[in-house]
């Protein structure tokens, strides 16, 4: 099945053999879209990439946020969802004296970290991975968080062709936010304008050989 838009209620495929995936469900042996967005189909799993809506957090997920207060026991973490998300003093990979919490993050501090707790008290982050922590350098800028799929591409094909074409070392948030570190501010733009370049036509087909081309007639 080649890839397609597909809307809300639209008949993706037909027949038993096929299974609903993400954003779909099975109707009298139809499989029906539940969302806006792209639908494909892998060993008879369809699923469709949403192209529409705002971020839902899940455990697991890198997110990209803004300090947006201290507490005693941490920081309060705006991630562009309904609700705030915590980063507790016990998720930092170094002490942190609690008279001067200013000196690991301070308002309005932009951090990349990991979900590792969604409970009834809320969103709970944590930077004691490898690659988390406060954002120094670099630009970052948010992009709809439904096409992150597509900037990141199948097994991480088409940010591997962005970090090849542009040398940016690039981090993609499921929460739609990306930081492009490269060796200067114009290579850095020029990233930028790749990853719109996709978040724009996220539906097209030969998405990958559009985007290769892209580069090469705009690199300078």
């Amino acid at each position: 099945m080649e890839r397609k838009v597909v809307i809300p209620g639209e008949v993706i495929v037909e027949g038993e053999d096929y299974l609903p995936g993400e954003n779909t469900e099975k109707r009298d042996g139809k499989v029906v879209s539940l969302r806006y967005g792209l639908a494909e189909e892998q060993n008879n799993l369809v699923k469709v990439i949403a192209l529409s809506g705002v971020y839902a957090p899940r455990r697991g997920n890198v997110v990209v946020g803004k300090i947006e207060n201290i507490t005693q026991n941490g920081w309060i973490v705006d991630i562009g969802c309904a609700e705030s998300a915590f980063l507790s003093i016990n998720e930092v990979p170094r002490y942190v004296n609690k008279d001067a919490m200013e000196e690991v993050f301070k308002i309005d501090d932009m951090v990349i970290a990991k979900i590792w707790s969604i409970g009834k008290r809320g969103i709970d982050l944590s930077i004691k991975s490898r690659g988390l922590g406060k954002i120094s350098e670099g630009i970052i800028f948010k992009i709809n968080p439904n096409t992150v799929p597509r900037v990141i591409g199948k097994e991480g094909s088409m940010i591997k062709i962005i970090k090849e074409g542009t040398g940016c070392n690039i981090d993609i948030a499921q929460n739609g936010f990306v930081v492009i570190e490269g060796e200067n501010i114009g290579i850095e733009i020029f990233a930028k304008k790749v990853v719109d370049f996709i978040t724009e036509k996220p539906f097209i087909s030969g998405l990958t050989e559009k985007v290769t081309k892209f580069i090469e007639e705009n690199k300078k």
